[in-house]
């Protein structure tokens, strides 16, 4: 009869057969959308787009407010002896010097010192001081403008030894903290590719097997960028988005391409012709890269339920950046390989490395890279499904082992520990928020009427004031800022705490729910803490929906491409169980802090409030495109007759190779942001590298197969109730016995598959 392919097969068939139009239409859609991002520009989030609940409210009011963005900087002066006082003629001198200094850069001002009128804040012991201006300018543009500033006061700490005159604020951490960053991310990116390019060519061999990739995640992700300009339009996002586009697209990107060529080069070593290999590396690896796309698309909108702006921009370019590497793995990449041919495997180094038309045995063929089955994962399967019950419990143990200290997980936002490596700035802060608790994180009271400047209002903020600092929770520097229209007051005051321990809190639940209501009704509070209070607030609120609707979504994906709810149901504990273990590895290391020396941080005894729900969404996507391949494989060879035990050693071995690669790619991609000096993205690049190598290692090559032995042909269990589900191919053999309706599934085994 004839035969029906699948959809995968269907558009690589038509690629390959029109590969020039297949790969105009592919590079003029690239064209176009770098083209249209970089003319429209992407849309960054605004700020109270990034908040929730009263922090939200507030924010907005901010936001609507116009007032005039000023770049606030500190200097702290500091008796290092502690013998001056701010009386001292010593301390004075230093102090007007730090105000003549920084007004002769002609760069600030509003300078105040604790000599003025109304004096900047000094300790109760007269041993610190603060100095404190603004920026001229827009705030955007301060941290260009900062250096000469930085010049000045670093003359007056060289005239003054005996004090300590340091600068902080959002300028000078702009320059100094955010320049450093900045080269962190470029550097990182730049590692990406040369690591990915190598480990290419040593899994090929052959520069144009391993460019062909690299070149697809590439275009994948310009393309994806210049949509992302375009939808932001609607969905505003935040910065950090393009790097986590770049993280993911790399990922999937080379992946998918690893799929296909790997199976293609596979076919043609069992002489297919190069068509036909084409064909049947569209309808196996082409499918398994659909429903695996699919699943990481279905993953990465469950932020999207979390309400938060930073998460649903993640969610915005990480499905954009799928979906392009998706529909270009499908239709430029068979076009590209049915251009290039068998050129694809040419050798790199004469006499070195050979093609597979020539059949030579090298440690590539005993990796499986070559086509064929590997030797290296052919032993170690071997053991495992003779033995399926001890390896369920040695892997499963030491997976469990690994995910108990996940219990202990504590998480919170990020603070100026977060920032690793020798940045004096940092401590600058610190020391500046020891003198004057809560100066550097303090709450933010915005209240709107009609007009916050009569002296009813004015009366009003005064009993604010007393009541604020009767309650022994708040303290000084306080100050107000009137908006030009007069109708929204900004009231900054300093609580006492770290900023983001229980005391913090607890002073902005007392700000909210006792001496807001009693001077101020209907003002709002923002600021670090409560913005952070807020955020967890909301991850409580959503993290079961989020966990309930990648779960259930992905559960149905899989029992609709597997027809099997025992291979649906294991796929999600197994993913579970990897993402616990996971989770436990980052405890022990950042929590617990082993190997701090070695990784080089300090620990700040907690794991950043974002990350779990992040790392959850992308592991459990990513960990699929791993699954999806091998169950693939697997279900092939079953439906084309193998008994399911020699099925899944032929399954696991013939893929071990294209998994062991790309989960090479994967980690070595992940650990270079382990190098940045942010703990929250050394946090999420050891995580990722850590969740991916105990996937594709223990999860993958022990557990998977371990499992399947166990269950025998439950593995392909489906309830009568569900037979109306449709039979998809995942093959597409014209040699297959038994298919008599050319679906790629023998009609004789369907009775073993519905019970």
């Amino acid at each position: 009869m004839r035969r029906r392919k699948n959809l995968a097969a269907s558009i690589g068939g038509w690629s390959a057969r029109h590969r020039w139009s297949a790969l105009l239409i592919w590079i003029a859609f690239v064209a176009a959308a770098t083209f249209l991002g970089s003319a429209v520009g992407t849309a960054e989030m605004k700020n109270y787009e990034s908040s929730n609940g009263d922090s939200r409210l507030a924010e907005q009011i901010l936001d609507g407010a116009a007032y005039k963005d000023v770049a606030g900087e500190i200097v702290l002066v500091q008796s290092r002896t502690g013998t001056l006082t701010t009386g001292d003629p010593a301390f004075r001198e230093a102090v007007m010097g730090v105000k003549s200094a920084v007004e002769a850069t002609g760069q600030v001002e509003n300078v105040r010192t604790p000599y003025d009128k109304e004096p900047s804040p000094v300790t109760p012991d007269q041993r610190t001081t603060l100095v404190q201006f603004d920026m001229k300018g827009d705030a955007g543009t301060a941290g260009e403008r900062i250096q000469p500033v930085l010049d000045a006061v670093a003359g007056v700490q060289r005239a003054h030894p005996d004090l300590r005159v340091e600068e902080a604020g959002g300028a000078s951490a702009d320059k100094l903290i955010g320049e450093a960053i900045d080269k962190d991310f470029v550097r990182a990116e730049q590692l990406s590719l040369p690591i990915t390019i190598g480990i290419l060519l040593a899994a090929f061999g052959a520069l144009l097997a391993a460019l062909v990739p690299v070149a697809l995640a590439m275009t994948a992700i310009f393309s994806a960028t210049g949509l992302l300009a375009l939808t932001s339009q609607l969905l505003h996002v935040d910065s950090a988005t393009s790097n986590v586009m770049l993280l993911i697209g790399l990922a999937v990107g080379v992946d998918y391409s690893l799929f296909y060529v790997m199976r293609q080069r596979e076919e043609r070593a069992k002489g297919r012709d190069k068509r036909r290999a084409i064909e049947i590396a569209a309808a196996t690896s082409g499918r398994a890269v659909l429903i695996s796309g699919i699943t990481v698309i279905v993953a990465m909108a469950g932020m999207f339920l979390t309400g938060n702006g930073i998460f649903m921009g993640f969610a915005e370019g990480t499905i954009l950046v799928v979906l392009t590497a998706v529909v270009g793995s499908l239709t430029a990449l068979p076009a590209l390989l049915s251009l290039i041919g068998d050129k694809i495997d040419a050798r790199l180094i004469h006499g070195t490395v050979r093609t597979v038309t020539r059949g030579r045995v090298g440690w590539r063929r005993v990796l499986g890279v070559r086509g064929g089955e590997s030797r290296f994962w052919g032993a170690i399967i071997g053991p495992v499904l003779r033995h399926p019950i001890i390896s369920v419990v040695l892997a499963g143990g030491l997976l469990v082992a690994l995910a108990i200290p996940a219990f202990s997980l504590k998480t919170g936002a990020q603070t100026i520990d977060d920032l690793q490596g020798n940045y004096s700035i940092a401590e600058t802060f610190k020391r500046i928020d020891k003198a004057f608790p809560g100066g550097n994180e303090p709450a933010v009271v915005v209240v709107k009427a009609a007009d916050v400047t009569t002296p009813q209002f004015t009366a009003s903020i005064e009993e604010f004031k007393k009541r604020a600092l009767a309650t022994g929770e708040a303290n000084e520097p306080i100050s107000v800022r009137i908006n030009p229209d007069k109708t929204v007051a900004q009231i900054t005051i300093g609580i006492k705490g770290a900023g983001m321990d229980a005391v913090s809190e607890h002073a902005v639940h007392t700000l909210r729910e006792e001496v807001i209501p009693a001077t101020l009704p209907g003002a709002h509070v923002t600021g670090s803490t409560a913005g952070s209070m807020d955020f967890d607030e909301q991850l409580r609120r959503t993290i079961p929906l989020v966990f309930g609707f990648v779960l259930l979504l992905a559960f149905v994906l899989l029992l609709i491409s597997f027809r099997s709810l025992v291979v649906a149901i294991k796929a999600i504990l197994l993913n579970l169980l990897s993402v616990a273990a996971a989770y436990g590895v980052l405890v022990l290391v950042f929590q617990r802090g082993y190997g701090e020396s070695l990784l080089g941080f300090t620990s700040t005894g907690m794991i950043t409030n974002w990350l779990p729900l992040f790392l959850f969404v992308i592991l459990f996507g990513l960990s699929m495109d791993y699954h999806v391949f091998i169950l693939s494989r697997i279900r092939e060879s079953y439906d084309r007759g193998m008994r399911t035990e020699d099925a899944i050693a032929s399954g696991i071995k013939s893929t071990a190779a294209v998994v062991t690669s790309a989960a090479l790619i994967m980690v070595a991609v992940f650990a270079t942001f382990a190098t940045l000096s942010l703990l929250t993205f050394m946090q999420m690049g050891i995580g990722l590298a850590a969740a991916i190598l105990i996937d594709a290692t223990i999860v993958r090559a022990v557990l998977l197969p371990a499992t399947m032995k166990l269950l025998g042909d439950w593995n392909w269990y489906l309830p009568r109730w569900l037979g109306w589900l449709p039979q998809l191919s995942h093959g597409d053999h014209d040699d297959e016995d038994g298919d008599d309706d050319g679906d790629g599934v023998r009609e004789d085994r369907v009775p073993a598959l519905v019970g």
